[in-house]
Formats: C-alpha cells, structure tokens, sequence
C-alpha cells in the first residue's frame, strides 16, 4: 500500500475520531428537542445540561464546531509537513505540501476571527458571558 494512501487514510481517521469526541461532548445538548418557549429557565438548564438560555447553548454550540474545525486545521497542517519532508525533491510535491500548509493558516486566521466575531456577538447578547467553556 502506498505511503501516502495510508496517510490519508490515517488522517481521515483522526478526524472521525476527533468529530466523534466531539458529538459525545452534545450529549446534554440531545434534550434541547424537549425545550419549549415557556420553560422556565431551571428546567431549561437542566435540559440543556446547565445552559440558562438559548443563546449561551447556542454559543456553546458553535464553539464545539470552531474546536473541531480548528483541530481539523491543525491535524492538515501535519499533514503538509509531512508531506513536504516525504517530497524527496519533488517539485510537484513540495508545491502541494506548501498549498495545504498556506490553507490550513488561513483556515485557523478565519477559525480564529470566527471565533472572536461569534464570542463578542453572542456574548453581548447574553449579557457579558463571552466565553462559554
């Protein structure tokens, strides 16, 4: 089997690994269907797992997703120093691992400014809670 095949493959698997830490983490989240607009907030929040309101769950949400994503950019940029390093002077090699290795940085740069955009929206919104952990 090919080396790069078998990194690929390899890869692939630490991401469905990651996105399946990352779903176990929404168990609490799974009760958000039994939520209607007239709950008082103690049931709410035990509903949710400990979020008082919609909005915090919502910000608790899209933080899960940056995290996944920002360890999918990490994991790529991996993969484009080795890459590079297996290019064994190969230029087509080398100008491939160099192109993940650009996208994956612009991938955390607008992880990154999504992750500030959404915290300071959101946290304004719910009254001051910016970082939801």
């Amino acid at each position: 089997m090919d080396t790069k095949k078998m990194l690929k493959q390899g890869l692939l698997v630490l991401a469905l690994m990651a996105g399946a830490i990352a779903l176990f983490n929404f168990g609490p989240i799974a009760f958000a269907d039994l939520i209607n607009p007239s709950d008082q907030p103690d049931v709410l929040r035990s509903a949710t797992g400990g979020e008082g309101s919609i909005r915090s769950l919502a910000l608790r949400i899209v933080n899960y997703f940056l995290t996944f994503l920002g360890i999918v950019a990490v994991m790529m940029i991996i993969f484009g120093g080795v890459t590079y390093v297996t290019a064994a002077g190969k230029q087509e090699s080398i100008d491939n691992a160099k192109k993940i290795i650009l996208y994956a940085i612009l991938g955390i740069i607008v992880i990154l400014l999504a992750f500030a955009i959404v915290n300071t929206v959101l946290g304004a919104a719910t009254g001051g809670d910016a970082i939801v952990q």
